[in-house]
């Protein structure tokens, strides 16, 4: 990784976020992977009561694009920006946990392409994703 920045102030960078709405929480950042956990509770089930889709492709989508920021040359003239994410959805999870690990698969000059296994805290798959993340200069 390129960049300085801490789990602590990935977490303060995220507060007033999405992220810190559903209650994601950052847990590693490593060359190989980022991993974060979000809740399975009223802030992200769907109306009966299961996790949302919605809310796993945030997670998805929100790991990638940590991963990738914290790989970008000059975070003060570049950014990190999904371009395209698709998400299947293999079991649902009704309380508790859900676990992210991102890894990647192309990293790019322009692009990043990222693998986002998300699961519940038996370890079976929840979710699996592929983001695609466009590199671009900060206006």
């Amino acid at each position: 990784m390129k960049s300085t920045l801490t789990l602590e102030s990935l977490i303060e960078l995220n507060k007033k976020s999405i992220v810190g709405h559903l209650g994601i929480e950052f847990l590693e950042a490593t060359d190989e992977h980022v991993t974060a956990r979000m809740p399975v509770d009223e802030r992200t089930h769907q109306p009966f009561g299961i996790l949302h889709g919605g809310a796993s492709v945030v997670l998805a989508e929100s790991l990638g694009s940590v991963a990738s920021f914290l790989r970008l040359s000059d975070p003060t003239t570049q950014r990190a920006v999904g371009l395209e994410i698709n998400a299947n959805h293999i079991r649902s999870a009704t309380s508790g946990w859900v676990y992210g690990k991102c890894t990647p698969i192309h990293l790019g000059r322009t692009t990043h392409v990222w693998d986002i296994r998300i699961t519940d805290e038996q370890e079976r798959l929840v979710c699996i994703s592929r983001l695609t993340i466009a590199i671009i200069t900060a206006k």
